[in-house]
């Protein structure tokens, strides 16, 4: 299989046509992916290579934007890229390496690297500044693969797309469900936090589905700290008057399968006080600014970057008076891992420049947390498409009444 050009080695799919596509129309000379010790999980994703690979010296893979590939590595691993396309050329010495280097991206001016100008982008920023260095030495200018990563790691098919629908279906009807018990239980004996925890999973896995960590019930103050994970131990009573955040997420069980991931709130047993309905009210006006300029760029075909949709949000919240307790970013990319390697919407813990991209998935969550107080979250997922952005399920407007 080393001249194919188009082959499955570890259930991704290796497209040089496509990578090769996708740097004309991005203008750059060629893509160079480089690792060592497994230092660059994307590299063998989007190349198709196992990740069980026993990698101890440096390989490089340099794909043209036209022409045929090339392969360098070390010559005691000289097997290690033979499942890919294109010639190879081998090395012992450092010297030698960097010599090769230079025969590899030959007539290449800018190339393309898992490289982010000041880590801006950390999620792809996985070459060291060293190679970086050695690269820029030959006259190359390197430039971030990011948008690169995106279309390979967070496009989704057809019948990705399908599986998160259907995951959303499961998952809305079990959150429906839990309001209810969590209702139930709290007036006819009573519950605690992590008893509701297993409450979701048994009732997610009844449906087929998988997911990482979690679910998470957080009640009163525990839904003031974001990243909060009840346990049997620590766990807290839900009792009438408590204020109560519930985040759950999970796919239907296969690998490629779409994540759906919401987050909604509500009170036990009481109407909402004033300030839980301001704050409820500033975090839904947030999400849906977010919501609408993805909507109406996407609409208008225009692009738009992660940074635009967080912004969107995060001026409401400003506007508000709320900026110190908005913490985290608005949103994230979901794909076959929770957490995707596409575009975030985020210019607050990164600046991130990467285009929303059509057929990709992601949250929109901004969130206002008050330590000692309470926490509130409004998670919806929307996917993009080319002429149109939607949200995938239901739509919190209103403080659950439980």
């Amino acid at each position: 299989m080393t001249e194919t050009a188009s082959a499955s080695f570890s259930g991704t799919r290796f497209d040089l046509a496509a990578i090769q596509s996708a740097l004309r129309e991005n203008k750059f000379d060629g893509w160079l992916f480089y690792d060592h010790h497994h230092r660059d999980p994307l590299a063998y994703r989007i190349l198709g290579l196992s990740e069980n690979l026993h990698v101890t010296r440096r390989w490089f893979y340099f794909i043209p934007a036209n022409g045929e590939p090339k392969k360098l590595v070390h010559r005691i691993e000289a097997a290690r890229l033979d499942p890919l396309p294109g010639s190879k050329a081998e090395y012992s010495s450092w010297r030698e390496l960097e010599a090769q280097i230079g025969v590899l991206t030959a007539g290449a001016t800018k190339i393309a690297m898992q490289y982010s100008p000041r880590n801006a982008i950390m999620y792809v920023s996985m070459v060291d500044a060293g190679t970086v260095e050695m690269v820029r030495e030959l006259g190359k200018e390197v430039l971030s693969s990011a948008d690169l990563v995106s279309q390979f790691e967070a496009v989704l098919t057809e019948d990705q797309i399908a599986t998160h629908f259907v995951a959303q279906q499961k998952i809305d009807a079990v959150l429906g469900a839990a309001w209810q018990e969590i209702g139930r239980r709290v007036r006819t004996g009573g519950t605690h936090e992590f008893a509701m925890v297993e409450f979701l999973s048994e009732a997610m896995g009844r449906e087929g589905l998988v997911w990482e960590h979690g679910p998470n019930v957080s009640c009163g103050e525990n839904s003031a700290d974001s990243h909060y994970e009840p346990t049997a131990a620590s766990s807290k009573p839900l009792r009438e008057g408590d204020f109560v955040l519930i985040d759950i997420w999970g796919k239907v069980n296969r690998p490629d399968a779409c994540y759906y991931d919401i987050t909604w709130t509500g009170v036990i047993g009481r109407q909402p006080t004033p300030r839980e309905q301001m704050i409820f009210e500033t975090v839904r006006n947030a999400r849906d600014a977010a919501i609408a300029v993805v909507k109406q760029a996407f609409a208008s075909q225009l692009p738009i970057h992660g940074w635009e949709a967080d912004d969107a949000a995060r001026g409401v919240i400003a506007q508000a008076g709320f900026s110190d307790w908005f913490t985290h970013r608005t949103g994230h990319n979901i794909g076959s891992e929770l957490h995707g390697n596409g575009a975030n919407l985020d210019n607050l813990e990164t600046h991130d420049e990467r285009l929303i991209l059509p057929r990709t998935c992601f949250s929109v969550e901004p969130g206002l947390y008050f330590p000692g107080e309470f926490g509130v979250r409004s998670e919806v997922d929307m996917i993009a498409l080319p002429e149109r952005a939607e949200v995938t399920g239901r739509i919190q407007t209103e403080l659950v009444r439980i």
